[in-house]
């Protein structure tokens, strides 16, 4: 790994390139890090004076939408935005991106933590780890910021002075989510078919019927579906069409998707059968959510976020769809999508992991114990809907899970406690920043 060659922008300039890569690292970790980076450091693009720019690089990922870049845009926090698709060219050429200040700190908030450590060894600058489980690479890394002292034990001992363990970046969301206005007074539950086209394809079907059933068994539900950032409406409504062949499974279907009006903030959704659905479409939906009763979720980074914002779930894995559901990380998530063996692949991969994985919840896997629900088998979404509407007629089971998922994420601070590790490492000439 070789430094790059002087830059063209004056000595006093600087650049915090944080490094991410999947939907769930981009609204969990990365937008509020930004945000709390933009108020304590006071970096470009929005404060134009500054000698200090704030830039995003997304890395290659199997779970990623290609998406990222377009929905990271749209917050306006980065004077540039690198696409995982562009992350070699950059890495080889980075002058092609224009220019780089000489000094700078490279922060990896997911992915693989080895593009992170390419990336600041190529560029010359500091290198910041946020170890969630461990820090793998700890003899290129300046500082190490640890979910917990659990990272930091498993650290050989002569690193373990570079690490300080800042808590839990979820931790913070409970305190981020900030709602515009509370909820209409009802039974609210959330709908998370998921991101990635592989769990959409079966979520939109099943949980649109699961709302249907569960608007029969308690008429004065609300639902509402948060409308993830790489994707769109008219996506979901094309996973309810001829296009996908699982919606034939299913008796739900759209009606139509109605506009906001002045006492309804959010567009709906209205399934043939009546049911309305709430479409929360500006991201991220954390204020909303923390005043669900109870969310009907796929597996993924969406449990962990949840799981941060205390909201009670039930995480669904059907398996008669088990064909499609690919959406596995790392090389498994590589072989499944492997051509003309995909099929085959999928189905058999995807039985080994749910056979041998044990549990498939974030909080389940954080606390080594069943604490949500996880269905998974041939379930249908009638027997989602009892199960829902079991939990919606026992507010103190509610209440309970409420606290135990609250206990799982410790105190909040830790956003605080990465900027603070950040500053550090920017040089001590502008350290008043």
């Amino acid at each position: 790994m070789t430094s790059l060659p002087p830059a063209v922008i004056p000595d006093t300039s600087l650049a915090v390139v944080l490094v991410s890569n999947g939907p769930g690292e981009l609204a969990t970790w990365v937008r509020p890090i930004a945000e709390s980076l933009h108020r304590s450091i006071l970096m470009r693009p929005r404060a134009a004076s500054s000698p200090i720019d704030l830039r995003l690089v997304l890395v290659p990922c199997p779970n990623a939408t290609g998406q990222e870049a377009d929905a990271a845009r749209r917050w306006i926090q980065f004077e540039q935005i690198t696409p995982a698709n562009q992350f070699w060219n950059l890495l080889f050429f980075p002058r092609r991106y224009g220019p780089w200040p000489r000094q700078g700190v490279v922060v990896f908030l997911g992915g693989d933590q080895f593009w992170s450590v390419l990336l600041s060894g190529r560029l010359g600058y500091r290198h910041l780890t946020y170890a969630e489980w461990v820090a793998r690479w700890p003899r290129w890394n300046d500082c190490i910021a640890a979910m917990s002292p659990k990272v930091r034990d498993q650290l050989p001992r002569r690193f373990r002075d570079r690490c300080t363990v800042v808590g839990d970046l979820m931790a913070d969301l409970s305190s981020l989510a900030r709602a515009e206005a509370p909820l209409p007074q009802g039974d609210w539950v959330a709908l998370l078919p998921g991101s990635k086209r592989a769990k959409l394809c079966v979520g939109v079907p099943f949980l649109l019927e699961a709302a249907d059933q569960l608007a029969r068994l308690r008429p004065g539900c609300r639902f509402l579906l948060p409308v993830a950032p790489t994707t769109s409406v008219k996506e979901l409504e094309s996973f309810m069409s001829s296009s996908n062949p699982i919606a034939a499974a299913y008796r739900s279907a759209i009606a139509m998707v109605r506009p906001a009006e002045l006492d309804q903030p959010w567009r709906r959704l209205i399934t043939r059968a009546g049911t309305v659905i709430y479409l929360q479409e500006d991201h991220p939906a954390h204020g909303p959510l923390s005043q669900c009763d109870l969310a009907l979720t796929t597996v993924g980074a969406n449990t962990a976020e949840l799981g941060a914002l205390g909201l009670p779930m039930i995480v669904i894995v059907p398996t008669q769809h088990l064909a499609v559901m690919q959406a596995w990380d790392g090389w498994i998530g590589l072989l499944a999508r492997l051509p003309g063996l995909r099929w085959c692949i999928g189905v058999l991969l995807s039985a080994w992991r749910l056979r041998r994985h044990g549990f498939l919840a974030w909080p389940n896997i954080s606390a080594g114990r069943m604490v949500v629900p996880e269905r998974v088998g041939s379930i249908s979404p009638q027997d989602i809907a009892h199960e829902a509407s079991a939990w919606l007629e026992s507010p103190e089971r509610l209440r309970g899970l409420r606290e135990d998922l609250r206990s799982l994420r410790g105190q909040p601070g830790a956003v605080s406690a990465l900027v603070r590790q950040v500053r550090r490492l920017l040089p001590k000439a502008l350290g008043a920043f």
